[in-house]
Parts: C-alpha cells; sequence; structure tokens
C-alpha cells in the first residue's frame, strides 16, 4: 500500500491545484478597450503669437466636460430590448402510381393467385410539419467610466471604456465603446447610453457561477445544425 500512496498523494494535489485554478479564473482586460497613452501624444503649441493655445484652454464660463484626448466621461447604461419572432410550416404531398399488365400475345402474362406480375403499383407520402417560436428580452443598466481616444473633426469624441468587478470566486466585466456628441453630454460630465452612436457594449463573466451556467459541449452538439437528426 505505500507503493501506491505517494501517486495518489500527488494527483490528489493535483487535483486540488486545477480546482484552485477553476476558482480563480479572472477576467483579463481587452486592450482595444484601454485608455489612451497619453505619454505618446506630444503636445506641440501651435504658433499663433497668443496667450491661448488651442486644444489647452481653461473653462472658466463653461461646464467642465469632457473635451479633449485623455479626458474621462461617465457613461450611464440604460439599455432595454424586447424581440419576438415566430414561424409555421406545413407541406403535404401524396403520389400514386398504378401499371397495369400490357397484353403479350393476347395474354396478360404469367400470374401468381390470380394477379398478374407484370402489374405494379406505387404509393408514396410526404408529410412535413414544423414550428417555432422565440421570445428575447434584455436589461441592462449601470455606470460606467470611459476615456476620450479621438477628437473628431466635427467635435464628436470617440470614447472607450472598460470595468471588471472581481466577485467570489470570480469576475463580470462591462466594456463599451462609440462616439458622443458634445451637446449629449449633461453639466456633470455624464451622458446616457443610448445617445452613444456606433456604440459596442458587451456584458460578461467568468468563474465558477459562470461555467456552472454554460452547457455541456455534448449537450450544445446535440442542439446544433451539425446533429443529423
Amino acid at each position: 500500500m505505500k507503493r501506491f500512496s505517494r501517486p495518489i498523494q500527488i494527483l490528489l494535489l493535483v487535483s486540488l491545484g486545477v480546482g484552485c485554478a477553476q476558482t480563480r479564473i479572472v477576467v483579463q482586460p481587452d486592450p482595444q478597450y484601454a485608455p489612451i497613452d497619453l505619454t505618446a501624444v506630444a503636445y506641440k503649441p501651435e504658433p499663433n503669437g497668443s496667450i491661448f493655445q488651442a486644444g489647452r484652454s481653461i473653462r472658466l464660463f463653461e461646464d467642465n466636460k469632457a473635451f479633449r484626448i485623455g479626458d474621462v466621461l461617465s457613461v450611464t447604461l440604460l439599455e432595454s430590448t424586447n424581440a419576438s419572432k415566430s414561424a409555421a410550416t406545413n407541406t403535404d404531398k401524396d403520389d400514386e402510381i398504378d401499371l397495369s399488365a400490357s397484353a403479350i400475345f393476347g395474354s396478360s402474362g404469367p400470374t401468381i393467385n390470380g394477379n398478374s406480375v407484370l402489374s405494379s403499383s406505387l404509393l408514396g407520402e410526404r408529410e412535413f410539419s414544423g414550428s417555432g417560436d422565440s421570445e428575447q428580452s434584455n436589461s441592462l443598466s449601470g455606470e460606467i467610466a470611459v476615456t476620450v481616444v479621438d477628437v473628431l473633426p466635427n467635435g464628436n469624441l470617440s470614447v472607450r471604456g472598460e470595468k471588471i468587478i472581481g466577485l467570489n470566486q470570480g469576475s463580470e466585466f462591462i466594456r463599451i465603446s462609440g462616439l458622443v456628441r458634445p451637446q449629449d453630454v449633461s453639466s456633470d460630465n455624464i451622458v446616457v447610453s443610448s445617445k452613444v452612436a456606433n456604440s459596442r457594449i458587451f456584458y460578461g463573466g467568468g468563474g465558477v457561477v459562470a461555467e456552472s451556467n454554460t452547457r455541456g459541449w455534448l449537450s450544445r452538439f446535440f442542439d446544433s445544425p451539425m446533429f443529423p437528426f
């Protein structure tokens, strides 16, 4: 028994290590939603012969809102969608062919139990019935801070941001990017997500809870179009 005790201990330690690794799954930051590196944006003053320099102004009589690359802007998430779809298909087709025996030399040919061997009949029937219903409802609310990564020639702001929240044995993330009009930004430097053009909003997570809520690959195969039956 002592010969097998050490391999069993090693196997148990490996299993515990794998279990701990699964409970420490963390969502990794996505570089596509990272704030812009301001050290790479070198400011070059414009030689306009004035104390005022474009892009470096201090707004004395306006609200302090994001308008430059690197500024922070808050986005209030108020998303709600509802969709439904239904379809039904029914087909039915019957075929029937009856070939009587042709007369050969004035006779109907050989018979078996009084039935001509040369006569035949074919009957085919096909029927298909299919229906499907789909309903989906989504809702997302919250708030996330984003940074301005670019200012378009028309003044619109290109923003992006990411929030990762670590929870017990898992983590969740929110990622958003899009275009914001300066006019849609409130005096508190907040914009509603419905005002973000070309928005890309992703919400997800990882960890034990996310894995428990995911179907296995074999179960997904039986529901996929690749399953022949």
